[in-house]
Order: C-alpha cells, then sequence, then structure tokens
C-alpha cells in the first residue's frame, strides 16, 4: 500500500519588520527611514520620524518657521508642565515621599503655559482650546474639530485649520520669536 502524499501549503509570506506595521500607518504619517548608530552600541539601526499636525503644515506651507518654533516651544513647555495625559511609573522612588509634590520646572512649565493661554484669551476660548489639545495633547485638527463646537454647530476642518494658525502667530509673537512692528 502506498502513503499518502502530503500536500504542501504554500509559505506565508515573512512580515517585514523594518517597516512600520498596518496599524502604525492609519494612525499618520511616517518619514522615510534614516539609517544611524545606535549612540550606546554602535550597531546599525533605522529611525522613522512620525510627521505631526504641526511638521505637516510647515510642510504645506500654512505656517512659517516661527510659527512652528513656538508650538514647539509650547508643545515641550505643556510636557515639561506634566499636563498630558500619558502616565509613567517613576523609575526613582524616593523614600518617605508621597509623589504630589512638582518640581520648581514643572511649577515654571505650567506658570508659563497658563501666561501663554492667557494670551490666547483662556483655554475655553477657540485659540486656546486648539492649542490644549492640538499642540499640547497632539490630537488630530479633524479630532478636535469633530469634538469642539460654538452654539451647537461644529468646527469645519478649514476653520479649525485657521484658528491653529492664528493661534500660533499669537504664540510666535508672545514668545518672542517675530519681530515687534511698530504700530501706529
Amino acid at each position: 500500500m502506498a502513503a499518502k502524499r502530503k500536500t504542501r501549503h504554500p509559505a506565508k509570506p515573512r512580515e517585514d519588520l523594518s517597516a512600520p506595521s498596518k496599524w502604525r500607518l492609519q494612525h499618520g504619517d511616517i518619514g522615510a527611514a534614516i539609517r544611524a548608530a545606535d549612540p550606546e552600541t554602535g550597531t546599525p539601526i533605522m529611525q522613522r520620524k512620525v510627521v505631526d499636525t504641526l511638521s505637516q503644515m510647515l510642510a504645506h506651507g500654512s505656517i512659517s518657521r516661527e510659527m512652528h518654533e513656538a508650538g514647539c516651544i509650547f508643545r515641550t513647555l505643556f510636557r515639561s508642565a506634566a499636563l498630558d495625559s500619558i502616565a509613567t511609573s517613576q523609575f526613582v522612588r524616593v523614600a518617605a515621599s508621597s509623589g504630589d509634590w512638582l518640581s520648581v520646572s514643572q511649577l515654571d512649565a505650567r506658570r508659563r503655559v497658563l501666561n501663554a493661554l492667557d494670551v490666547l484669551g483662556g483655554i475655553d476660548s477657540p485659540s486656546g482650546s486648539i492649542a490644549w489639545h492640538v499642540v499640547g495633547l497632539e490630537v488630530s485638527l479633524r479630532a478636535w474639530s469633530a469634538q469642539q463646537g460654538w452654539n451647537g454647530r461644529l468646527v469645519s476642518a478649514p476653520i479649525a485649520c485657521g484658528i491653529l494658525v492664528a493661534a500660533l502667530g499669537t504664540l510666535a509673537n508672545h514668545f518672542g520669536l517675530l519681530p515687534r512692528s511698530n504700530a501706529a
């Protein structure tokens, strides 16, 4: 009696681990891979930079370099002030401390964020809200415009983009990145 032949299943194609996953690609643009060396070990690595809203607007010419820099400063202050929703465990725990105390740099960053929001009209204003959510929390402009509304109406994407451009211009002026014009 002859032995049965096993049917060969075609081999599944291997996933390219150097490319972003399908899940990552659906959550925003990713820049081209850049070859570099790991600073600690010297082994070759590939780095990819995620393209954020401000970088996209700068690339399309919607905002100036000064406005982009103002957005980056606000985002850095926002993160330094520990206002973002990312929570991590502490690597170094100090004995007998509650962990509720803010450092001096966090308090200073919170003061600077509050001053910037005051210049924008407060967090309840359109400019303050878009700075808090889109620049600080890095929510997409589309998601912010869909959840934000005034007088019972949603904000359209072009109007949301205009609000962001105005907010970034005000922040650039506030942070001293734009030369002051001689107002008459």
